[in-house]
């Protein structure tokens, strides 16, 4: 083999690669966003999930992209573990689609969708069309890259080492050993299966070793999956479990089947066609896999459970992101990662939100009562609410660099306004509670009017923080609802300065009272301010 082959090697599996990432990427900008709508109305029943696990899988040609996918749906509270197991057996079956488009050489055509989708992504100004040509040149540049690796392979006919080293893997320990470490390796088995075709195609190797190679390939396609579970939440880890699961018994049981029935001569009787030959077994694998383990579909959710079982949280006592766990380099052109994305990103900013709720009735508590000694939960509170904002903040501008999708980057702009308002809301309240020692201190008190002053802020900020959180949030009633809210906090400043003015001009509040009262209802004030911006922000993000 010279090297223009093997460079001709390399580069048609840089090819083969890289169309799969643009074809990722393209369904990433065109349907990211709607990944999560869609899963939820079709996997409630597992005939329905199989099926979608299967077409998402069939148009992105990678199994792996969707069980990370799904791994992250699963990290982030979008899908139940149950969910999942429907979507990875569907995953198993939708990935064979490859294998058998190049069997029926479907790469003839291929420089054709290449020039189409390059085209209408140089010449079409929508960018809804260029979505989709950037899908349609990826489908060529694969097929073009899997052309390129058949013929580079032709001359490995004529090595008696390398049709040796091809022989070994008859022996059904060192093909699945192979299969596996390979696709680990290039963490696609597509694009291995895709190469075990080619090498089929030149006569390098036969179906009795190739099935072996196969299903071991089926194994590795699961790296990627434990890679992008690492640092998530334990049922994510469950679910790349359950696709691990799925292919070791899968290839047992076939490991079984070609060692003890002619299922081998059988499946070579059907067609001559070595690529037809490898796609067949591929998909008989997946299928009668998926058709042998759907019954056992709970089951296997339940020994994901008892072999991963709950655990105390390690970190519960120490800042943290709860809900933020990137999927890690090889998950972020995965479809669906925007969706996930979102949706954590959404939960950790309103953990966030809840917190700063938490500091404004404790700190207006702590002054009522004249209780000091809360005063350092408000700071412990309020640092973590500025980690958050930190973290957070972080979070957000490495996902606007990396997202395609125009909504998904608007709406996390969005989000960062939100932060914001949040940490200043989280700083007003510390702000009162820090009043509360300054009181004991020099031994002030409020008049009695005063006090049933702020008793009537604390049930307006109550109302306040319970409609911004409410489930109905981002309609218009909703809007008008936290801008009226908003609206009587100011007049309520104005009408209590007022009222504190005349108090101290009839010598019931002294002059540091005063002082501090007026601050206070500043703070107040700004809080109201700072909630309708938060308001106007979620009025703005793009759920559709």
């Amino acid at each position: 083999m010279e090297t223009t082959h093997i460079l001709e090697l390399l580069g048609g599996l840089a090819l083969f690669l890289y169309g799969m990432q643009m074809m990722s990427q393209g369904l990433e900008a065109a349907a990211g966003n709607r990944m999560k709508q869609i899963l939820e109305k079709l996997t409630a029943n597992r005939f329905l999930g199989v099926a979608v696990g299967a077409g998402i899988t069939a148009i992105i040609q990678s199994s792996s992209a969707t069980t990370v996918m799904v791994v992250g749906f699963v990290n982030s509270g979008m899908m139940t573990l149950q969910q999942a197991v429907w979507i990875i057996m569907g995953a198993n079956i939708g990935t064979t689609i490859t294998g058998q488009l190049i069997a029926l050489d479907v790469g003839a055509i291929a420089p054709l969708f290449a020039f189409i989708g390059v085209a209408m992504i140089m010449f079409l100004k929508k960018q809804k069309y260029t979505h989709f040509g950037q899908i349609l040149a990826g489908l060529g540049v694969l097929f073009i890259g899997m052309g390129m690796m058949s013929g580079s392979m032709e001359p490995l006919q004529q090595s008696e080492t390398f049709i040796d080293l091809m022989t070994t893997f008859s022996n059904p320990a060192l093909g699945i050993l192979a299969g596996a470490v390979f696709t680990a390796v290039i963490q696609s088995s597509s694009a291995s299966v895709g190469i075990l075709q080619a090498l089929a195609v030149s006569g390098l190797i036969g179906l009795d070793g190739a099935v072996y190679v196969l299903f071991g390939q089926n194994i590795g396609t699961c790296i990627t999956a434990v890679l992008a579970s690492i640092g998530t939440s334990r049922n994510a880890k469950r679910t790349t479990l359950i696709h691990l699961m799925f292919n070791v018994i899968g290839t047992v049981i076939f490991t079984v089947l070609c060692m003890v029935t002619p299922l081998v001569s059988f499946m070579e009787s059907l067609t001559s066609n070595p690529a037809a030959q490898i796609a067949n077994v591929h998909t008989l694998f997946n299928i009668v896999t998926t058709l042998l383990l759907l019954p056992a579909g709970t089951g296997l959710a339940a020994l994901a459970k008892k072999i991963l079982p709950e655990r105390p949280e390690e970190r519960n006592k120490e800042q943290h992101l709860k809900y933020l766990h990137p999927l890690g380099k090889s998950a972020e052109r995965t479809i669906g990662v925007a969706a996930i994305y979102m949706n954590q990103l959404e939960q950790e900013v309103f953990r966030m939100l809840e917190m700063a709720k938490e500091n404004v009735d404790k700190a207006f508590w702590a002054f009522r009562i004249g209780d000091s000694e809360q005063l350092a939960v408000i700071v412990e509170t309020e640092e973590y609410i500025d980690y958050l904002n930190k973290e957070i903040s972080h979070y957000i501008s490495r996902t606007i660099v990396n997202e395609a999708n125009a909504e998904e980057t608007y709406n996390a702009s969005q989000y960062f306004k939100m932060i914001g308002n949040i940490e200043r809301i989280g700083d007003h309240a510390l702000n009162i509670a820090e009043y509360t020692e300054i009181l004991q201190e020099h031994h002030i008190a409020f008049s009695q009017k005063a006090q049933e002053e702020m008793e009537r802020m604390e049930q307006v900020l109550r109302v306040l923080f319970e409609t911004l959180e409410n489930e109905k949030r981002g309609t218009s009633e909703w809007m008008m609802r936290i801008a009226q809210l908003e609206q009587s906090m100011d007049d309520m400043t104005i009408q209590y300065r007022e009222q504190h003015m005349e108090r101290m001009r009839l010598g019931e509040c002294s002059e540091e009272a005063c002082i501090i009262y007026s601050e206070m209802l500043t703070d107040f004030e700004r809080i109201g301010d700072h909630a309708l911006n938060i308001a106007q922000e979620m009025e703005k993000i793009v759920t559709e």
